[in-house]
Formats: structure tokens, sequence, C-alpha cells
């Protein structure tokens, strides 16, 4: 499914926001419309092209020669095929245009310049595919180094982590960079599962290093700290320290801040969840009763706590779910999504209406695809920002062996 250029998968356990793979072993799979049986056949164009040139100039009266169309050929074959297929077809052009033009009479020969046009195409044609076919794989090296980045950062979950059902999507606005400031996590420790969501400020590699910086932050402080709080204060910290080594190397992004959220689920207690908030949208608790918004807290996004003299981390709400409530949270790109006219996603009343109509749809996975969809319908596919969705709902059975592992 693709919608304005961004690319989507259904929700699942793993972070979303990839394009399709590209297959190292064929350089030129971006003619998918054009394959058959699993094999492409560009090539196709160009030599129906090239035979329908030979048709037409052979059956017309002499006043009518179109063998110089030939050069078209090769052009064609630059803007589909390979470099080697390329030569292929600058070489059958020339070939074609020689047969066709010494089968008719002197007088009606089209002659050696045009012998020329089409020979000068083919040349100007292979270095076209050449430079084009460079550029492709150049385009897929750094896609595949934008991937490893994403997985760098948002790292694959297994299918239940931490006690824990889960789904998440990633929609990067920049459909090309495919990797941008949120973040996400759940970490599994013997004080319970913490699980973070969050945005930083801004957007290319700065954000993506500052959120790097919080996630790494997030997954020692979340395993060791018996205390939710102790992990709220180790982010403000980091995301602190990150800000001073950016500014100590020279560089203008060194007033990034993050909006985030921390929850924990505490150990042998299914009703209670913790929450931290750091300026972030509030979560929604999504059951077979309906939709209801949770506390967000009163903190400072991470970065800014120092503004208010703060001495001590935001408070930690503790807030009763119910059994199979699923908790979705969510980053601005779906709150701050607009249509035509303006007006914002109603996530909330989307929700309520979906899981009204199938209460199955408050399942983490049903649910984070729901949203997905819902939120690229309304602003019909132009996101202007990186956009998270993310629902976690507790199992009912204790964490396994990550919970003391990590």
């Amino acid at each position: 499914m693709e919608a304005g250029g961004h690319d989507m998968e259904a929700a699942g356990h793993e972070p979303y926001d990839r394009s399709p793979r590209a297959r190292r072993r064929d350089v030129l799979q971006r003619h998918q419309l054009l394959r058959f049986r699993g094999r492409s056949v560009t090539w196709l164009v160009p030599l129906l092209t090239l035979l329908a040139i030979a048709y037409v100039d052979y059956n017309t009266t002499g006043e009518f020669r179109i063998v110089s169309w030939c050069v078209f050929v090769s052009a064609i074959a630059a803007a589909l095929c390979g470099l080697w297929t390329t030569v292929l077809f600058a070489v059958l052009a020339l070939l074609t245009y020689l047969g066709a033009d010494a089968a008719w009479p002197d007088q009606y020969r089209a002659g050696p310049a045009d012998f020329v046009l089409v020979l000068v195409g083919g040349i100007l044609a292979v270095l076209a595919a050449a430079v084009r076919v460079r550029g492709e794989r150049r385009m897929l090296h750094m896609m595949d180094i934008a991937e490893t980045t994403r997985r760098t950062v948002l790292r694959p979950l297994p299918p239940v982590w931490g006690g824990l059902d889960h789904a998440a999507v990633y929609l990067a606005a920049d459909a090309v960079a495919r990797v941008g400031g949120d973040f996400y996590d759940i970490q599994p420790g013997p004080h319970g599962t913490r699980v973070l969501l969050g945005d930083v400020q801004g957007k290319g590699l700065g954000a993506v290093e500052a959120a790097a910086a919080l996630l790494g932050a997030f997954r020692e402080a979340a395993y060791h700290e018996p205390d939710l709080a102790t992990v709220a204060a180790r982010l403000e910290t980091r995301i602190r320290r990150h800000r001073v080594l950016t500014v100590a190397l020279g560089r203008a992004d060194g007033d990034r801040f993050a909006t985030a959220l921390l929850l924990g689920f505490p150990p042998g207690d299914r009703s209670t969840v913790q929450i931290v908030g750091f300026g972030h949208e509030p979560p929604l608790a999504v059951g077979t009763h309906g939709v209801r918004l949770l506390p967000a807290g009163d903190g400072l996004p991470l970065g800014l706590g120092d503004l208010i003299g703060r001495a001590g981390p935001p408070s930690v709400l503790r807030v009763t779910v119910d059994p199979g409530e699923t908790l979705l949270l969510v980053t601005d790109g779906v709150t701050e999504a607009r249509d035509g006219t303006g007006t914002f996603y109603p996530l909330a009343e989307r929700l309520a209406a979906a899981v009204a109509r199938d209460p199955r749809n408050a399942e983490p996975a049903r649910l984070v695809a729901h949203v997905r969809d819902g939120t690229l319908r309304h602003c019909r596919g132009r996101l202007a920002d990186d956009t998270t969705v993310f629902a976690v709902r507790t199992t009912g059975r204790p964490p396994g062996p990550e919970s003391r592992l990590g």
C-alpha cells in the first residue's frame, strides 16, 4: 500500500517505514510493473519500438521514411534497461537503420546524415544509461545505510516482549531518508517492563543522533533502576549531555529537545501503569468499553527542564487500566495530520467508532493498522512530520527470561 510517496507495511511487531527492499542481485528492479514471472521484461519496450519502426518504414512509400526514428530506440533502452542492454539496442538500431535504408532505391534513401544521427544517439544513450545505473547503485547503497541506521535506532522487537503484546508502525515524512527523530522501545528488566516513545525536535541526522542517545540511556536505566523517576532523570541528563557535545563540536543544533512518554509496568501488577510525561501527547487506553484519555504528566520536554530550574524529574503518575485494554502512544505526525480544509485528524473519535464497530480493533496490531490507514487517508498521504503509532497491552503471562537478562 502506498500513498503520497510514503511507504507502509501492515502493522506488526516490527517497526516500519521501509520501502520495498532493494535486491542486491538486481539493481534494475525499479521497473516492477514490467515483470513477468519474476523476471524483468523492460527490454520488450525498445524491441517492439524497433520492430514497429522497421515495419512501418518498409510498408510505406518512399516519401514517408521513418527509419531515422531508430534513434529513439536506444534512448528508450537507456531510460528503462541496463547498460549492456542499452548497448545491444544501440547496435541493433544502427544495424536496422543500415538494412532498412539499403533496401530502398538510391533516391529514397535517408543517407549518411541520418546514419550519423542514429550513431551519435546510440552513443549518448549508452553514456546516459551508464550514469543512470551508477546513480541507482549509489541510491540503493544509501537506502541500505538508512535501513541499517533505522534498525540500529529502532531495533526489532520479538512478538511478545517483557510480558507485553505490541505493534508499531513508523512512517518517515522523508520517504528517501526513511529515518527521523521519532523513537520507541520496550525494555524488560527485574523491576518491571518499561516503555518509551518520543519525538526529537527537528529533522535530519542530528535528530537521529539525539534519538539514539536517548534510547541508549533508556535501555540501560530502564533495566537497572528500580524507580521510574530515576529512569526519567537519566533521560533528562542524557539529552543535556548530548547537547553539550553538539555545542562543543561547533554544530548549530545544540538546542534540541524531545517530547516523550515513559511508561512502567510493575512486575506482578496487570492493573497499574506508571506514566511520566515529557510534554508529549497523552496516551489513550482503548478497550471494548471505548476510548479514554490518560493523564500525560506535568513534565517539560526532555532537555528543557533547566528552564524552570527543576530540581528533580517530573512526577510519576499511577493509573489503573482494565485487563485487555491497549495503550496507544502516537507522535504528533498523527495528531497534527490535516485534511484539505486544515482540520486535524480526530483520533479519539475515529478509534471509538472503530472499537464500537468491532471490539477486535482494540488489539494492538489492528489498532495500529487502523490509525496508520486513517491518518494517511485524512492527510491524503502528505505527512508533514515523521509519524509513529505504538500500541502495547499486557498479555497476562509473566515476562520471560528477558526480564532478568535484558
